[in-house]
């Protein structure tokens, strides 16, 4: 009966806590109490057929089905049947609607008193009201389904060891798929059976290797990408970042820009994250939202987490390719296990051996790798040396790294198309790297994101565009060093230096890089000062200092800077005043002043007659009321700030 899988539907909404599952069970109670007969479910197919819906509306009313000469006459002969039946409740429910048949659900909406549609589906239509995003399982209610599909006797709870239970559900990640098919593959199997699986999980194989089913069931989560490749790739790509840790999104900004050909201001790139965010392929979250509303220039608080399962996922569909035409190639090596080239795995290697697998897996396949993206994962069990593979197709090398120091493998010289190096300690302490002059050969090299990580030097970068410190140690490299940074980088467009904590002043010589259009230096509570020499920057568009508590003045130069299109000094508590000079900017269209109201405004920025919009607190915002009369085309926006601590998280 429909009431039945309506009962179904609501009673398999399995929350996290008991408070949700009543919640849940309340719900289907009042739908059933109030619809009674009138539920109406439809499953749609990848390409629904509009008047078959309708048709099944007509025979469930009662009514005779017409013939529908197109879509628009069975919407119009729809509409005439939803009057006649107005004041009887009808609930329609859309089961399984796929991503481009909003426009179905949309013609089907009408303004009808007690009609409702209910619909369900892999991806969240934000266009279509109320959306419901189910989170994964708590692990008790796991072992409760999962008891449920493993057991046909209500007597044999018993039968089932506890352990083995609690090690299967596990590794099914709260996902109610994987642990459906895979207590009902169990269901009846021996003891040496159960024992097999759990070696198996508890040996690093993926719970996909050994259930066909799972694995086909989860693979028709992607075909919901078939139609846009480009976001396909997009999502194979966020499984070559370490598990169980959050993926920056301005590393991914990063390489979907050259291999994508994706803007560079990151717009193209989140709205593909938001969109795997909303197919439950990801979850996107913002970890601090910044206090001067300007998160959108550099996305540095935007992280992807990934759920083990769907990261398997996007492994498995990489390894369908022979290994030296995959796109993408991952090397995981600790202790115990070295994983090569997504998912072939091998248990208890250690650094001796490794050199000579490497080989061997050379030797197996003489051609050059063609991949176009290389990830490497390491531990301080790990040589750093990979030189057999011979990468010399890879445009992007991502380095996960759990090491307190780390070398370059000298065969890096040889990885001419190298365009993008993201590097990312997952330590707590940043990992030392202290041969940098490596990638000096490396002409194509254009960005390079640091996290975590002490750069003792850099080595000499002629082509490099972007640079992106985070949570670094700079020190050594930009206070000691011998050499100028406008030696180092003479053509560097956007420096981004974020949460570096010893970061004091900027390197010498970076009012000499007249390339530089986006300097970023936020959150760094230590620094303390501008150079003089920053208005020698003429490209310069965007400077944004937020959360520099310690920063006491803005030189008289800044004036100099007439491109300059965007100014942030958000959370400057130390800033006494702004220079006279500041009028200057004949070209400024946004400024940001949160919590800058003890900040003096000089009488000159009455010049800034370009001026549209100043974000900033209600304090701050009094004292530029008095300008507004003298600035016609200014606005002064106080948004609400969520204040929050996930980003310690």
């Amino acid at each position: 009966m429909d009431i039945m899988k309506l009962g179904t539907l609501f009673t398999c909404i399995l929350k996290r806590d008991k408070t949700s599952n009543a919640l849940a069970l309340q719900l289907s109670l009042v739908l059933l109490g109030k619809f009674k007969e009138n539920i109406i479910f439809v499953t749609l197919s990848k390409t629904p057929m509009l008047k078959i819906i309708v048709e099944r509306l007509f025979e469930h009313c009662g009514y005779p089905v017409p013939e529908f000469q197109s879509d628009e006459d069975a919407i119009n002969r729809l509409g005439l049947l939803l009057k006649k039946v107005e004041g009887s409740p009808l609930l329609l429910v859309l089961d399984d609607v796929w991503p481009g048949s909003e426009t179905i659900v949309e013609k089907l909406q009408f303004q009808i008193s007690d009609y409702k549609i209910l619909v369900t589906s892999r991806v969240a239509f934000r266009r279509l009201s109320t959306t419901c995003i189910l989170k994964p399982l708590a692990h008790e209610h796991a072992v409760t389904l999962f008891r449920h599909y493993a057991q046909t006797d209500k007597n044999s709870s018993n039968i089932l060891d506890k352990d083995l239970v609690e090690k299967v559900v596990e590794n099914c990640k709260g996902l109610p798929l994987a642990i459906k098919v895979i207590a009902t593959s169990l269901r009846n199997r021996p003891d040496d059976v159960w024992q097999k699986i759990v070696k198996e999980l508890s040996q690093g194989h993926s719970i996909l290797d050994s259930n066909t089913e799972l694995l086909t069931r989860l693979q028709m989560i992607l075909d919901v990408l078939e139609d846009d490749p480009v976001i396909k790739e997009c999502f194979m790509d966020l499984a070559l970042f370490s598990e169980d840790h959050r993926i920056p999104a301005a590393a991914l900004i990063y390489m979907w820009a050259e291999l994508y050909g994706l803007d560079d201001n990151g717009i193209e790139a989140m709205d593909i994250i938001n969109k795997l965010g909303s197919m439950n392929l990801a979850n996107v979250f913002i970890a601090r939202k910044n206090a001067s509303g300007t998160d959108t220039y550099n996305y540095n608080n935007h992280f992807i987490v990934l759920h083990d399962l769907i990261r398997e996922l996007g492994i498995h569909q990489s390894t369908k390719e022979p290994i030296e035409q995959r796109k993408r190639l991952m090397i995981d090596i600790n202790e115990n296990k070295i994983e090569w080239c997504c998912g072939e795995k091998r248990q208890d290697l250690m650094n001796r051996v490794l050199s000579k697998f490497l080989r061997l897996c050379v030797q197996q396949n003489p051609r050059q790798l063609s991949a176009r993206i290389l990830s490497v994962s390491t531990d301080e069990t790990c040589a750093s040396d990979w030189s057999q593979m011979q990468p010399s197709q890879t445009e992007v090398l991502i380095l996960n790294l759990h090491n307190k120091k780390y070398l370059f493998p000298e065969s890096m010289d040889k990885m001419s198309k190298l365009k993008v190096l993201i590097i990312t300690n997952y330590g707590f302490h940043p990992s030392e790297l202290n041969n940098f002059e490596l990638l000096d050969s490396l002409t194509n090299l254009k960005r390079i994101r640091l996290e975590r990580i002490s750069v003792p030097s850099f080595g000499t970068l002629k082509n490099l565009k972007k640079l992106s410190l985070y949570m670094c140690n700079t020190q050594l490299a930009f206070e000691k060093g011998s050499v100028l940074i406008s030696d180092v980088f003479p053509n560097l467009e956007d420096l981004n230096i974020d949460y570096c904590k010893d970061m004091v002043v900027l390197p010498t010589g970076v009012g000499d890089i007249i390339t530089l259009k986006k300097l970023n230096v936020t959150n760094c509570h230590k620094f303390y000062a501008l150079p003089q020499d920053i208005g020698k920057l003429e490209n310069l568009e965007l400077l944004r200092l937020s959360s520099c508590t310690d920063l006491e003045a803005i030189p008289d130069s800044i004036g100099n800077l007439f491109n300059l299109k965007l100014v942030d000094i958000s959370d400057c508590i130390s800033l006494s005043s702004l220079p006279e000079e500041f009028g200057n900017l004949c070209n400024l269209r946004n400024l940001y002043m949160a919590s800058c109201a003890s900040t003096v405004l000089p009488f000159s920025v009455v010049n800034l007659q370009n001026l549209k919009v100043i974000t900033c607190d209600e304090e701050t915002a009094a004292s530029w009321e008095g300008f507004q009369p003298m600035l016609p085309n200014m606005k002064i926006e106080v948004p609400h700030f969520d204040v929050n601590l996930n980003w310690l998280q």
